[in-house]
């Protein structure tokens, strides 16, 4: 299992980069949040020699995918060969009011959207003529004053982040793997994730080994008893805004704990953010999250996730990443 962790500015991208890659990440993750994604996995990549450069995740569905196209065949020549497209959908509101652009059947959007990237590459490397007609998008002209250079290192790999057995389904028929969301739990990982990418890698004549599982659990990290507890109560905030959100309801209902749902949603939509993590007990915590010091921790991930995911991050308070003590756990472990 590969360890990585996110770099969440410009800045430290720039400052950081080549540190985090001397303490032994395997991969380094650029997010989009504030920042665009793609910028800080150029800085990441211009800084660094080996570790791997990932979006986790650029929103698809804020972007064209010729805009897409262009930004990560720049990023993955740029690395030389490091770099893997992570994307993501991202809400109805914040596709529709955030970035003003259309939002419908997203699952079948985003299937559209990567078999759109593969024909645009499919132009630049390899000469096809570009010609994608779909129901979201049509693609057909590409001029040789637009046309990047072929690149030695080819295309990049691309990862869908999902929850729901659509997008996941999606992602096991088009993509190179599969982003679990941080608002996951083991249970439902093994009993609802896992199956629907086993059944749609065998229809399509694909193997595991041929497809990428990528986890970024929640963690409550602290070397003594008061850090463990205020980063428990900041994971807890984390938590509440996810369960609030009807997209994930399923996490919680394989629990039984949609009823919590129907009420974080409730406040949420009168701004009670406070409120809605006092709706997270410990037992949610601890089934959403890994809690304790950094050995703690380390166990921890190793007996839920060894041999589920492929690589691993955490979205740790304050660090949105792993946390090099607790890199240090696993490796030394």
């Amino acid at each position: 299992m590969k360890i990585a962790t996110m770099i969440n500015s410009p800045s430290a991208c720039a400052e950081d980069a080549a540190h985090f890659e001397s303490l032994g990440y395997d991969a380094l993750f650029a997010n989009e949040s504030k920042h665009d994604p793609f910028v800080k996995s150029a800085l990441i990549a211009d800084r660094t020699r080996v570790a791997e450069v990932m979006t986790y995740i650029a929103v698809a569905f804020a972007r064209t995918p010729m805009l897409t196209a262009t930004s990560a065949n720049d990023v993955h020549a740029l690395s030389g060969g490091r770099f893997t497209l992570g994307l993501g959908s991202q809400t109805k509101p914040h596709i529709t009011r955030r970035f003003a652009m259309p939002w419908s059947h997203p699952a079948a959007r985003m299937r559209e959207y990567i078999c759109a990237l593969h024909a645009i590459w499919d132009t630049w490397h390899e000469g096809k003529p570009l010609k994608f007609e779909g129901d979201f998008y049509q693609l057909n002209l590409m001029t040789p004053m637009f046309m990047p250079a072929a690149s030695e290192h080819g295309r990049p790999e691309v990862v869908l982040a999902a929850v729901g057995p659509e997008m996941t389904k999606t992602a096991a028929e088009v993509a190179d793997g599969l982003a679990c969301h941080s608002f996951t739990s083991e249970k439902y990982l093994r009993e609802v994730t896992l199956p629907v990418v086993k059944d749609l890698l065998q229809r399509h004549g694909r193997s595991r080994d041929q497809f990428k599982l990528i986890g970024m659990p929640f963690i409550a990290f602290g070397e003594n008893e008061e850090a463990i507890k205020a980063s428990s109560k900041a994971a807890k905030q984390s938590i509440a805004f996810y369960l609030s959100t009807p997209a994930y309801r399923p996490v919680l209902e394989i629990h039984g704990w949609e009823d919590v749902h129907v009420e974080a949603h409730r406040l949420s939509k009168q701004g009670q953010w406070q409120a809605m993590g006092e709706l997270v007990t410990d037992e949610m915590l601890n089934t959403y999250a890994v809690v304790g010091t950094a050995e703690e921790c380390a166990k921890e991930l190793k007996l839920r996730f060894d041999g589920v995911f492929d690589m691993i991050c955490g979205y740790t308070s304050g660090v949105t990443g792993m946390p090099p003590e607790i890199l240090k756990a696993i490796k030394s472990a």
